[in-house]
């Protein structure tokens, strides 16, 4: 029997903050992924020294600052990605608006591959800022995902997080667990077509 290939899934966190829930949702992504979806690794892509899109910092020949081209170069050798999407002002963060501009200068990134979307969030759990990261996937030809969909409401009792922004309740693991068995499948679907 032929063993399956690893799937690499690069997760990006729109906030920067340490304790942030939508990084404590992708901690908990690849924890479920060691402990139960062994074809799976999701590695954390930390984007917060990304300077601000200037394209006064791109060389002449298509050259990018050394932050940015280190961030692009984790983006092209990604197989899928995971995005934890906070939601500010019904859309999504700047710092991980900043990042999908970076990697889409010159050739995109981003361009053709699978994703899925997790956030934490008030009342909607971050939900609008899902359907507005879903709109800018359409020209940056990200293929999302579209169940299960996953949108924690944070503040409700009982708590969901701890005080460092780790994920403690059992529920939303196991429903982090079918999102990323749906990324599975979808992202062997889109390598198929290869």
């Amino acid at each position: 029997m032929e063993a399956k290939p690893i799937i690499r899934v690069v997760a990006v966190c729109g906030s920067l903050r340490k304790a942030s829930y939508n990084r404590g949702l992708l901690r908990a992504a690849a924890e479920v992924c060691e402990e139960s979806i062994p074809e799976m690794r999701v590695e954390h892509v930390d984007i917060s020294d990304l300077p601000l899109l200037n394209t006064d910092l791109e060389t002449a020949d298509g050259g990018f600052p050394p932050a940015v081209e280190a961030f692009r170069d984790q983006v092209r050798s990604a197989d899928c990605f995971l995005f934890g999407s906070p939601e500010f002002n019904y859309s999504i963060a700047t710092p991980l608006k900043n990042a999908l501009d970076w990697a889409s200068r010159g050739k995109n990134c981003w361009a053709d591959k699978p994703a899925a979307i997790v956030s934490a969030g008030g009342g909607f759990g971050g939900g609008r800022s899902q359907y507005h990261l879903r709109q800018i996937g359409v020209f940056l030809d990200l293929h999302f995902i579209n169940k299960p969909e996953l949108f924690v409401q944070a503040f409700q009792q009982p708590p969901k997080f701890d005080s460092d922004g780790n994920l403690i309740d059992a529920e939303i693991r196991e429903r982090i667990k079918q999102v990323l068995l749906s990324l599975q499948a979808f992202t062997l679907r889109f390598q198929k077509k290869d």
